[in-house]
């Protein structure tokens, strides 16, 4: 079920809104940047995001293809949230779901998990070792 969750930064000067329903999953990734920050992924419509704070306190990271709007808080460097295209051209959010404040524990982990192999761009498929993710 689709449910409103609060989210932000470390610092909090970053806060957004997010539509977001648990259960049709999450996703880690093994590529460079989500290996070395662990990081734990859902997507979202541009229409069920909400930034609500900050925005010029946004910083952005992008590498290899250029993509993925990665953005950081200038202040305490937290990435809670980054957007990109997919390859059809459609905008979606990619929120961190560990910044999600208000999220339920145990829903956050009865959420699937999928792992995909995004260090070989094959991001159909899962890698061969997932455990360190």
């Amino acid at each position: 079920m689709k449910k409103t969750y609060n989210g932000s930064c470390h610092c909090s000067v970053v806060r957004y809104e997010a539509d977001i329903d648990l259960s049709q999953g999450t996703f880690k990734c093994n590529c460079s940047i989500c290996t070395k920050t662990r990081t734990w992924l859902t997507t979202i419509n541009p229409d069920a995001f909400r930034l609500l704070s900050g925005e010029a306190d946004l910083t952005e990271y992008r590498f290899n293809t250029q993509t993925i709007h990665h953005l950081f808080c200038k202040h305490c460097g937290v990435r809670s949230f980054g957007w990109g295209e997919t390859s059809e051209g459609e905008k979606f959010y990619a929120i961190h779901v560990t910044c999600l404040d208000d999220v339920d524990i145990d829903e956050l982990v009865s959420a699937p998990i999928t792992y995909v192999d995004g260090r070989h761009d094959n991001f159909q498929s899962s890698p061969s070792e997932t455990r360190h993710l």
